[in-house]
C-alpha cells in the first residue's frame, strides 16, 4: 500500500462526527499542517482526544476556536481561554482527565484492554458514575480505554514505510496514540528513504502507520 499521500488525500479520511486523537503537548509535537487543513475543510462535530487544548492560535486549540469540536477529552484547558468560555456556555463538552490516567487510557486502547484501574479520583466528582473495585482493601476506579477513528501525529523524521522518530519532547503522546486508532496519519517534518533512518531510533514502527503526509 502506498503510504505517502498528499494533504488532500489525508484529510479525505477525516469526516464529520469522528473521534480523533491529536498528538502534542501544548502544541509541541502537534501536526500543525494537518490541523490547518482540517480547519480549511470545515470538518465539524469532532470529538478530540489530546493532552490539552493548546492555545487559541496553536495546536488543538485552533479547532476549538473554529467551532469544529463538539467534545474534548484532555488533561487541562487553562492555556486556551476559548475552551473554558465555550464549556461554560454549553457549546463544548469538556472531559477533564488526570494526565497519567489519560495516557494509560490511550495505552489500554492500543493494547486491546478494556481499561485501567486507578485510585486517582476516588471520592471526588471524577468518580461519579464510574465502576469502583476494591482490591486488597483499596478502592480503584475503572477508567475505560480510549480509541479513535483516526490518530493524527507528528514525526520529526519518517521513512517511506512509516517508521517514525520523534525529536526530544515532541515524542509526548504521539507514540501512544499511534497504537490506539483505526487509521494513523503522520505529518513528517522530514521524509527519508527506507534505510536512511537508524532502526535504533525508531519509536513508532511503520506497521502502526497507514499514511504519511509529505512535508
Amino acid at each position: 500500500m502506498k503510504k505517502v499521500i498528499s494533504m488532500d488525500e489525508a484529510i479525505s479520511h477525516i469526516q464529520d462526527g469522528m473521534t480523533i486523537m491529536i498528538g502534542g503537548f501544548l502544541a509541541c509535537g502537534s501536526p500543525h499542517k494537518i490541523i490547518d487543513a482540517i480547519i480549511e475543510k470545515g470538518v465539524k462535530d469532532l470529538t478530540i482526544i489530546g493532552n490539552d487544548t493548546g492555545f487559541v492560535d496553536r495546536g488543538i486549540g485552533r479547532l476549538v476556536v473554529s467551532g469544529q469540536a463538539k467534545k474534548v477529552i484532555v488533561s487541562h484547558i487553562g492555556t486556551n481561554k476559548e475552551t473554558g468560555r465555550l464549556m461554560n456556555e454549553g457549546k463544548l463538552e469538556v472531559v477533564l482527565v488526570p494526565q497519567g490516567t489519560l495516557a494509560e487510557q490511550v495505552r489500554a486502547g492500543g493494547a486491546g484492554l478494556g481499561g485501567v484501574l486507578t485510585p486517582i479520583g476516588v471520592g471526588t466528582p471524577v468518580a461519579e458514575g464510574k465502576d469502583h473495585l476494591i482490591i486488597d482493601g483499596k478502592t480503584y476506579l475503572l477508567e475505560k480505554a480510549l480509541k479513535a477513528d483516526v490518530a493524527l501525529i507528528f514525526g520529526s523524521k519518517v521513512d517511506e514505510k512509516g517508521n517514525v522518530y520523534y525529536h526530544e519532547s515532541t515524542r509526548n503522546f504521539n507514540p501512544l496514540m499511534a497504537t490506539a486508532a483505526e487509521k494513523v496519519i503522520v505529518e513528517a517534518e522530514e521524509l527519508v528513504k527506507v534505510g536512511e533512518l537508524d532502526p535504533h531510533l525508531v519509536m513508532t514502527p511503520g506497521l502502526f502507520v497507514q499514511y504519511i503526509v509529505k512535508p
